[in-house]
This record gives structure tokens, sequence and C-alpha cells, in this order.
């Protein structure tokens, strides 16, 4: 621990500190409630601000020879900084719902797509029964032609029967009891 004597720079720098502080305050107080001082203070104020536009053309014609920033210049481009930033924003978060729609978009055809292979699927069996079908179809007609054939010849042996059963009937009426047969003797 150190000992603080009465020669120590740094009590010595705080104690004229704290004078100088307070005799600068009272400066000020005596300063800021003087009637002559608060009337002249709006026209310091005035001649001041005069001062700081005509500094401020000066300095901005000066940067403009010398094609250095300004302050107004650092201004905008900090403003134009933060604009882009937004729009960046903006940007990405556009970026991000089109992402988010794409992959929905994506899961959508993905899925038109099975459905589009199980129709072909579906179709090429359609097909497959289509051509046994027509198959099936022409070898019906064949039956139905063939079996129009059997109808037809069968009419004509049903004509035939017919004829037949007629020549029956007569020959039973018109021939005696045993037939008679070309060369052979019915005596005998």
């Amino acid at each position: 621990m150190a000992v603080i004597g009465p020669n120590d720079p740094y009590d010595s720098f705080k104690k004229y500190s704290e004078i100088w502080e307070k005799l600068i305050n009272d400066f000020i107080q005596l300063w800021t409630n003087n009637q002559e001082f608060a009337g002249m203070s709006p026209v310091g104020t005035e001649a001041n601000s005069r001062y700081l536009e005509a500094f401020r053309k000066n300095q901005e014609a000066l940067a403009g020879i010398l094609n250095i920033p300004t302050k107004s210049d650092l201004t905008n481009v900090a403003s134009l900084t933060l604009q882009t930033e937004e729009k960046i924003e903006t940007l990405e978060e556009q970026i991000l719902k089109l992402q988010d729609s794409i992959q929905i978009q994506n899961k959508e055809i993905e899925t038109v797509v099975e459905v589009a292979k199980e129709i072909i699927k579906l179709t090429k069996q359609l097909k497959t029964e289509l051509v046994k079908t027509n198959k099936e179809l022409v070898y019906t007609k064949d039956l139905q032609s063939e079996l129009q054939e059997m109808k037809s010849e069968l009419n004509k042996l049903s004509h035939f029967k017919e004829e037949f059963d007629m020549i029956k009937e007569l020959l039973k009426k018109d021939t005696p009891a045993e037939p008679l047969i070309a060369g052979v003797d019915s005596s005998k």
C-alpha cells in the first residue's frame, strides 16, 4: 500500500483541477446571468452559423478540387449503403420465398409425374387388353362366320331331311311290302 505524503503530485493536480473547475463554472454562471450576454448571444450565434456555412461551402469547394469526400458525401454514401442493405435483405427474402415456391412446385411436378407414370402403365395394360380383345373379336367373328355357314348347312340339311321324309312317305304309300332291288328276284 502506497503512502500519500504532502508532496504527492496526483493530490496536487487534483486540488488545482478542482480550483480551476470552480473558477470556470463561476465565470460561466456570471456570463449566462448577464443581460448583455443574453442579448448578444443570438447575434453571436447567427454570426457563428454564417461563418460555419461559409466554411462548409469553402470546404466542399476545396474537397471538390482535391477530389476528396466531404461529410455530406459520406452521409450520402452511408444512406445509400443502408438503402442497399435493405434492398438486399428484401431480395434475399424474395429469393427464399421463390426457393420455397420452387420446392413446392417440384413436389407437385413429382406427384404429377408419378400420376402420369401410372396412367402410362394403365394405358399400356389397356392397349395390351385391346389387342387381345381385338384378336378375340376376330376369332369370334370367324366363329360367327363358321356358325353362319353351319346354320346354312343345317338349313340345307333340314331342307334335305324334309325332302327325304317326304320321299320316304311317298315310297311307303306306293311300294309293296317288300322292296325291290334291281337285279334281285324277290320270289326266291
